[in-house]
Parts: structure tokens; sequence; C-alpha cells
């Protein structure tokens, strides 16, 4: 283990010496704003930081033979061992940042890695994996795999060779890997999709929650899995939160992701902004009003607010708008609030924007999720946290305090009658 840190620590060094390379890699390929792209690359320490040093204090058990009658003379110890070959399927919006998570982590519990990029956006990647080896991870130990998703992903989930499929992708190719891997009884890591609630109660601190709003739901264009998605915005404040939406939005620049002052780019592709537009002008034929932007100019959609949404349109429940838009739907209560946030089939995250904390905590404890923020956008991942959705949105958690264990199998050693 600690020769695989070394070898870790190195490939951080040799991302950081080409980091400026890989952020224009990243940016060009992604089309994400140059300043997006660089810090995402620069992400790339706290992720093998945190693993590594993790890996050394993931200690195993001595369990008590006395508890139980007939076992006072035995002892029981528990191991970690690596589960071995993982295919590590990275989804296009944050490769960078889902190769720290998902490889690193493989690697310093002694597992192969085949990483699977987007087939949009596969460069930046296969450059880690070109410094992986050049740090010195032995041949074979870690490859990479471009392709088409169903045609590759699905070979690689079918393979009686793959002991473990971490995905992070759509709910849809999350059940088709799952099917897949069913098979050989694969072990599989899941985080999918999500339309996450971003709720303010009346209370709520308004220049908080715009500052939120916007971190939350345009940054990457809105291609985030746990952006927020569903505005859940009091009555009595609605109108406000439209209006300084829209003044803030009006102030965005929208254009060419290679410029240090443009603050959102295009969608990764002119199909992912078509679909956005499909799903805008669908929610309009169901009552909702275009209040700003609602525009596509290929692959570029402009940030949208949307108005007149009510619970019981698909936007306010299970159709995930992959792109800068923010439907608004009005409450007049926390319990109705509640109610909506939990319609969807979908469970990553969700936030609350409340001056009291009391009542934030209360609205965090029964959202039906994974993550629940209190004063924050749903937008909030740090490295360390357990990461994973509930009902659609995922199966396992994927964060330095719980991935080493989804990577490895647990070994228990009985040295029988070997006590007094």
């Amino acid at each position: 283990m600690h020769q695989r840190g070394r070898i870790l620590n190195k490939f951080v060094e040799l991302v950081e010496e080409h980091a400026d390379d890989l952020a224009w890699l990243l940016s060009s390929e992604t089309g994400k704003p140059i300043k997006e792209a660089i810090a995402e690359i620069g992400n790339c320490r706290n992720f093998v930081n945190g693993y590594v040093e993790k890996a050394k204090h993931l200690y195993g058990e001595s369990l008590i033979g006395e508890a139980e009658p007939g076992q006072e003379k035995c002892m029981q110890i528990t191991v970690r061992e690596p589960i071995g070959v993982i295919a590590a399927i990275i989804p296009f919006n944050f490769p960078c940042d889902l190769f720290g998570q998902k490889v690193p982590s493989a690697l310093i519990m002694g597992n192969a890695v085949i990483v699977k990029p987007s087939n949009y956006n596969p460069l930046t990647l296969i450059e880690y994996v070109r410094l992986m080896v050049e740090a010195g991870v032995p041949a074979g130990c870690i490859q990479v795999l471009t392709g088409d998703g169903p045609t590759c992903g699905q070979a690689l989930a079918r393979h009686p060779g793959v002991h473990l499929v971490s995905l992070t992708g759509s709910t849809a190719a999350g059940m088709q890997t799952m099917a897949t891997c069913a098979q050989n009884l694969t072990h599989v890591l899941l985080e999918l999709g999500g339309n996450d609630a971003f709720i303010m109660l009346e209370d709520g601190d308004m220049d908080l929650g715009i500052k939120e709003a916007m971190w939350g739901r345009l940054y990457n264009a809105g291609q985030v899995c746990c952006a927020s998605k569903r505005f859940l915005i009091h009555n009595s404040r609605k109108q406000e939160f439209i209006d300084r939406m829209k003044e803030v939005i009006s102030k965005l620049k929208v254009g060419d992701p290679s410029s240090f002052d443009t603050d959102m780019g295009p969608l990764i592709n002119i199909s992912a902004a078509k679909r956005v537009e499909e799903y805008v002008n669908k929610t309009v034929e169901q009552g909702a009003k275009i209040v700003c932007g609602g525009k596509r100019y290929s692959a570029y959609y402009g940030p949208t607010i949307l108005d007149n949404v009510t619970k019981d349109m698909d936007v306010a429940k299970d159709m995930e708008i992959f792109g800068p838009v923010i439907p608004v739907i009005g409450f007049d209560t926390v319990e109705e609030a509640i109610e909506i946030a939990n319609q969807s089939s979908y469970g990553l995250c969700g936030c609350v924007i409340t001056k009291d904390y009391k009542l934030g905590i209360q609205v965090a404890s029964k959202l039906e999720c994974g993550g629940a923020i209190v004063n924050g956008a749903s937008f909030y991942r740090s490295a360390e946290m357990p990461f994973g959705g509930w009902k659609h949105s995922g199966i396992g958690n994927e964060g330095i305090a719980t991935t080493l264990e989804e990577v490895s199998r647990l070994k228990t050693i009985v040295l029988k009658d070997v006590l007094e």
C-alpha cells in the first residue's frame, strides 16, 4: 500500500506539472468555461491525498468470541482485500473529478481499473491514464477503453473478469448496467440522475438564495447531477425571487469557453441542447411561462426561468432538465413544499433556505434524498463526504469516507480454539 501511495502522489505531481495544458484540453473538449476547467484539474490533490491517507487507517477488527456461547476459545479477525478488476464508467460533465473519486480509491486498495470515459470528451482522461502509467502504475493495472457507452460500457458490465462496475450516469444507464451485472452477480456502485428540490421558505435570506441558485443551477451550463432543478419558492417571495434571478441572469456572459470572462459555455453537444429545448417546450405546453431565455443557438441554451410551473407538471416530478433552466413552483406551507420535493422518483440531493436553522434541519430530515443542505444549493459535494442517492438516484455511496469499503471485500479470518 505504501508503494501504491507513492505512485499516486507522483501522479498528482504530474497532473499539477501539466495543469495548464490539461485545463485547456478539458475546456476545449467539454465546453465548460476555462475557469471551471482550471478548478476541476486543481481538485486532483484533494482526492488522491484523501484516499491514500484514509486507506492507511482502514483498520480491521478483532471480534470478541466470548460474546457468543460456544465461541469463547475462538478469535475472529476482519481484513480488507481487493475486489479485483473495477470498471470505472465516467460521464462527460465532471470527468476529472469523478476520475479522482473512482480511480485512486480503486488503486490504493490493490485493484486494477479499466477507465471508460464518455465518448463525447475522452481526451483529458486518456491523458490522466497516461500520467498514471508515467507515475509508475504497472502495465495493465490501469487501462482506458473508449467508445459508445451502451456498447463498451455494457461489454464491461457483462464480462466475468470485471468484479465491480462503478458508474456515474443516467438512471436508465444505471438500471441497464445493474441488469447486465446481475448475470454474473457483479458488484455495482451507481450514482445516477436527480431532480433536486431547492426550497426557499418564507423567511429565507433572498441574497443567499439568489447566490446559491446561480451556483447550484447554472454551473457547467446546468449539467450537474446534483444541481438544484426544481425551485420551490414560498408564494409570498416567488415574484421577488424571479425578478432578482432575471436581473442577475441578464448580466451573465454566455459565450466562448476559452475566454476567462465567460460565465457559461455551451452544453456538451447540440443533441443535449436540443433535449433541453424539447423539455422546456413541453413544460410551456403544459402551462408554464418563459420569463427569460428559452432560446437555443447550436449547442448553447440560454439561462432560462420558467414561471407558472405547477406540482402536477412533468418537470415538477421526474423530468430532469440537464441544462440551465430554473422552473419556479410556488407553495404556501412547509408541508406542501416537502410533499412536492418528495413526489419525484429521484432522490439524489435537496436543499432548504431559511433563517430558522431548527426548521431547516427538520425539513432536511424529511427530504427523501441522499444529501440535504441547509442554507446552500443541493450542488454540494466535498471530496470527503459520502455521496449517493436514494430511490432511483443510485446505489452505494462514493467519497473518501465510504468508497474504500465499496471497492474492497471483507474477509473474516477465524482462529479456532486458540484461547484458553
